[in-house]
């Protein structure tokens, strides 16, 4: 009997209208567009305006994608992991009510927080399932409204992120194709780096909290920087090494969207010299923290290739980081 893999069958994705760019953030804060894209490459981001609509709504749209794509029954789906740091609300699972949302009601769901790696922690957690032939069909969902966490005061932060979603469905295949390895990593030295300090069981809401703005995310840019530089990179090389891929064997390096030098140096840690094989979204998007690589991979699907090597890459708040060797499975 051939081993099974978890192979990424289809993807969907989902940004909203409003468009944020950099020459409107020089309205709101100290700051201006050359200044933003030299340091970030970032030039707009999307924004979900309405109060109405959290998160969910960016999953479910991204997770319908995928059921027209596919003609693909919800019923017939087995789990639904969503990723996510901007939860609809607390202990109340928001991939619980996407499931319900898309009719996949015969599947079970949770949500998953790892910051920006928590794509890349689904798509493991995602696989094991696959593998141990419990599962069939399990979607992971990657989606956040970051705007709903952002200061728009603190120049530091509102022009890094935007709010999106992006979904993957993964089945078993027995053709090789699929998850290959993974290296997956945290370290609680970053606790105080990437954060939002109130809200949580440590430092319960409280007038004092809001008035303070303690409910906004808040990072030391160098500290998270150097660490995302290092970590990042040196997983993805490592990956390559574990597997025997030189430059040439990687067709498209899948990284996190956080900042366009720690793209490059990723890459240049990687060998790859083609810059046609790093897929960036970053410019149009800002950084959608669990969305970014599932965005990648629907922005860039009709590009991939039936047994392309991806090597993914990701580094978050907490900090986690991890990187992925994957075989696509498909001609789109």
């Amino acid at each position: 009997m051939s081993k099974i893999t978890a192979a990424i069958t289809a993807v969907g994705a989902y940004v909203p209208e409003d468009v944020l760019t950099n020459k409107m953030l020089e309205e709101m804060v100290d700051t201006n567009d050359e200044w933003i894209t030299s340091r970030t490459g970032i030039k707009e981001r999307r924004i979900l305006k309405d109060p109405k609509k959290g998160t969910s709504y960016l999953a479910i749209q991204a997770a319908k994608e995928i059921l027209r794509k596919t003609n693909l029954d919800p019923e017939e789906i087995d789990l639904i992991i969503m990723a996510t740091a901007t939860p609809d609300m607390p202990v109340a699972s928001t991939g619980v009510h996407v499931a319900t949302q898309i009719g996949a009601t015969n599947a079970f769901s949770y949500d998953l927080q790892a910051a920006c790696s928590g794509f890349l922690y689904g798509m493991s957690t995602a696989s094991a399932y696959i593998e141990s032939g419990r599962y069939k069909k399990v979607i992971v969902i990657g989606a956040d409204k970051m705007s709903s966490i952002i200061d728009y005061t603190d120049r530091t932060t509102c022009i890094i992120f935007g709010d999106g979603a992006g979904a993957v469905l993964m089945e078993p295949n027995t053709e090789g194709l699929g998850l290959q390895d993974e290296i997956l990593r945290s370290d609680s030295i970053g606790r105080a780096s990437l954060k939002i300090e109130a809200g949580g069981s440590l430092t319960p809401p409280t007038e004092e909290t809001v008035a303070k703005k303690l409910h906004f995310v808040r990072q030391d840019g160098k500290t998270v920087f150097k660490f995302a530089v290092s970590n990042m990179a040196g997983v993805s090389e490592k990956i390559m090494k574990r597997n025997d891929l030189t430059n040439e064997d990687v067709n498209w390096l899948v990284a996190h969207q956080a900042n366009k030098r720690i793209i490059d140096a990723t890459a240049n840690r990687m060998g790859l010299n083609d810059e046609n094989k790093v897929l960036m979204n970053i410019q149009r998007y800002g950084n959608t923290t669990s969305a970014t690589l599932p965005l990648l991979l629907s922005d860039y699907e009709k590009n991939f290739k039936k047994g392309d090597n991806l090597i993914f890459a990701s580094f978050g708040g907490g900090f986690t980081w991890g990187a992925a060797y994957l075989k696509w499975a498909y001609n789109s």
